[in-house]
Order: C-alpha cells, then structure tokens, then sequence
C-alpha cells in the first residue's frame, strides 16, 4: 500500500517552540475536510525552523506503518538530505568552518530511517495561490494550516 505523507511545522523562534503537523493517507482518499480530522499534532520545545522539520518528518515516520511512502515536504532541506548524504557522512557531518552540523543527530535519524523504508521526496511548492494548487498543494494547505493555528494558539 503506498502511502501519502504530508509534514509541515510552524515555528515561533522567539521562543524556539513550534508544532509540528502530519498527515498521512492513501490516494483518493475522502474530502479535504474529512482529510483535516486526520492531521497529527505535536509541540516541539528548543527547536528551530529547520530542526521542526526534521523533527516533525522523524515523529510522523515513527508512528506510520512502514509502506511504500510518498513525503511531501515545502522544507529544501529535506527534499535535498538524500543528495547531501555522501558528503555528510564523508566530513563525519561537519561544516567546512570545522563546526559540527547542528542538526546533525537528526540527519543521521532521518538515514536509518530512510534506509529501513521504501520513501520518496517530492517538494511542494508553499504558499501557491489557491486558484492555481493542485489535489496535493490542497493537502498540504491543510497540514501547514494546522501546524501555523495551533503555534498561534499556544502563543496567544
């Protein structure tokens, strides 16, 4: 069964918390609104907007079952982390500056994970025009919606 992910986080970084929000689905599956009663939750504490990402990606792949999984992701980071995995690994995840990568326990999370799955990256456009997004910018609509009213909630 191939399986549809949506992840999108929102952060407040003034106070480095933020949510994180996923959603995962089959293909043709219901209404948006329907859809919308599905996404998952989570506040994260001490993070960043790059880190919520990871964070948000790596909480959703723990609680789905392992499937053939398509990842929607607006985070370049992300959809760029396969790309950059050789010279990661090769430079033991250190920086050219001789610093180590801040997120660098999560990149390693995200390749075991990665390696144990059958998962693919597909970048979404943010913030498209709603005339102009297709099925999956819609879904993805809903995920960032999510994610953005309940850091606005907590933060109010």
């Amino acid at each position: 069964m191939q399986l549809m992910l949506f992840t999108d986080g929102s952060v407040n970084p003034q106070l480095r918390v933020g949510y994180g929000a996923y959603l995962a689905c089959s293909e043709g599956v219901g209404s948006l609104h329907s859809l919308a009663d599905h996404i998952r939750l989570k506040l994260f504490v001490d993070t960043s907007s790059a880190k919520l990402e990871l964070q948000t990606l790596l909480w959703a792949l723990s609680e789905i079952p392992a499937a053939e999984i398509i990842s929607y992701t607006d985070s370049q980071n992300i959809a760029g982390l396969n790309s950059r995995r050789k010279a990661l690994e090769e430079n033991d995840y250190y920086a050219k500056n001789g610093k180590r990568l801040n997120n660098h326990k999560l990149y390693k999370q995200f390749y075991k994970f990665t390696d144990d799955i059958n998962i693919t990256f597909s970048k979404v456009k943010g913030h498209t025009p709603s005339s102009k997004k297709s099925n999956v910018e819609r879904i993805f609509s809903l995920v960032d919606r999510a994610s953005r009213n309940a850091l606005r909630a907590y933060s109010t």
